[in-house]
């Protein structure tokens, strides 16, 4: 070799060294290392989490999960960690509406992967997972923007169809805004049996969707200085579309303690007609095996509020590493492998969008002779020209915390829209104060 391609091969393992492992050399190789975890739970991540085990044959090393719950529950126990001075585990579950929380304890991944395995993803995602020039975390096959899931059957029955119009003036067909949701969902309830639709009550849950209806009503969150806003006329709009639902019994009457789990069981009981939902059920919703609504599932983009925009709060799930882990590389390693080609390709099987460019093409060839799944990815493709991620500050979460127990105090009658969005807002202000963004 001549000494020029001598230096040139040297300079291609010097560049390599520096933006981490080889691509051919992972997984790699950890014996007898122990990777502490801190996942998000629920029954449609378990079948990526059934892959640790080939990580685990691959590496030699091994997996010890510390807890596995609902990103809220999981969210408090860092937030715990962190004020404990406890990040003693190495991976843990993220999310880009999480993320900005905690912009110290997560490692760069950009330092400990190849380049080309993070180019593979597509840039907005992995834009949304870079803070502060650091990639925190690397994006699953879970971008999430919900779709409208329906009963079939409930728009091909003549007697409801002519029952519908006489009433409301109207075709019945699958809705096209908001207000249509609010009218089909009073007509198809017949509670205690059947209810119309649902929605998550608590948490970031209720605060999220409320932010969404509230952006589709032509309202703004947090306005352009960062000051809460959301107690507008539109806020009041958007915060009536539920609090009339509930009045009407249209809805179940705990959703206000539901989160995304009890919605999908909702649904897959055959006891809603109309679902706003993530994709990641699409696959649950028409098993058989899981569902009782399985071959009468249609699906659609989400409806638009009064402003002619669409619903679209949006974000990703992601996994990272924190600075304390003993053992970056081998826990670099596992994040990658839970969210390399394969595993989106299983996750994306099940209905969630992927964050790699390749498995979108794939993705895409698989539904060519599946009705199902063409319509699911046809709908959630436009349900993504319409997304937007929450208000671009460290403090949402929080900010949720204090909102949304005004949100169920006026979806249960106990105070007026237009109160608990004051009272909200001023929560909202004294902590956007205290953080220093205000």
């Amino acid at each position: 070799m001549s000494r020029f391609l001598a230096g040139v091969a040297a300079g291609a393992v010097m560049c390599a060294l520096a933006g981490g492992a080889f691509a051919a050399e992972l997984p790699g190789k950890y014996e007898g290392v122990t990777i502490d975890a801190k996942l998000i739970g629920g029954q449609q991540y378990e079948g990526l989490y059934a892959r640790i085990a080939e990580w685990e044959k691959a590496t030699g090393a091994k997996v010890n999960i510390l807890s596995k719950k609902n990103h809220f529950e999981l969210d408090k126990e860092i937030k715990s960690d962190i004020a404990t001075g406890n990040i003693t585990w190495c991976v843990g579950s993220n999310h880009s509406s999480f993320a900005p929380q905690y912009p110290d304890i997560y490692t760069d991944l950009s330092k400990l992967l190849p380049k080309e395995e993070i180019d593979a993803f597509v840039p907005a995602n992995i834009k949304s997972s870079t803070l502060g020039g650091k990639l925190v975390m690397l994006p699953r096959a879970q971008f999430d923007v919900s779709a409208l899931y329906y009963q079939k059957s409930l728009y091909q029955d003549e007697a409801k169809k002519a029952a519908f119009k006489e009433k409301y003036g109207y075709e019945l067909t699958p809705p096209d805004t908001w207000q249509q949701v609010a009218d089909q969902a009073a007509f198809f309830a017949k509670p205690p049996e059947f209810y119309g639709t649902q929605f998550a009550g608590k948490e970031e849950a209720i605060n999220g969707r409320f932010y969404e209806m509230l952006v589709a009503e032509g309202g703004e969150y947090l306005d352009a200085d960062g000051k809460p806003a959301f107690n507008s006329e539109a806020g009041v709009r958007a915060l009536d579309w539920f609090v009339n639902l509930y009045k009407a019994k249209a809805v179940p009457a705990g959703t206000t303690n539901y989160l995304w789990d009890d919605l999908g069981q909702g649904f897959a009981s055959g006891t809603i007609a109309i679902n706003l939902d993530w994709p990641g059920w699409a696959s649950f919703f028409n098993d058989p095996k899981s569902s009782k609504v399985a071959g009468n599932v249609g699906v659609k983009v989400q409806p638009a509020g009064s402003s002619g925009k669409r619903t679209g709060w949006s974000g990703h799930h992601g996994f990272s590493v924190t600075e304390s882990c003993a053992n970056k590389d081998a826990a670099a390693s596992l994040v990658w492998f839970l969210t390399n080609e394969d595993s989106q390709k299983l996750e994306s099987a099940g209905g969630p969008l992927p964050t790699r460019t390749a498995v979108w093409d794939w993705d895409i060839k698989q539904a060519e002779n599946d009705p199902y799944k063409k319509e699911v990815l046809t709908a959630f493709q436009e349900a993504a020209k319409h997304a937007f991620a929450v208000p671009q500050t460290p403090s949402w979460i929080e900010i949720s915390n204090a909102v949304y127990p005004e949100l169920q105090a006026a979806i249960l009658g106990d105070k007026s829209s237009k109160e608990a969005l004051d009272t909200a807002a001023k929560k909202a202000t004294q902590i956007l104060e205290d953080s220093g963004e205000l």
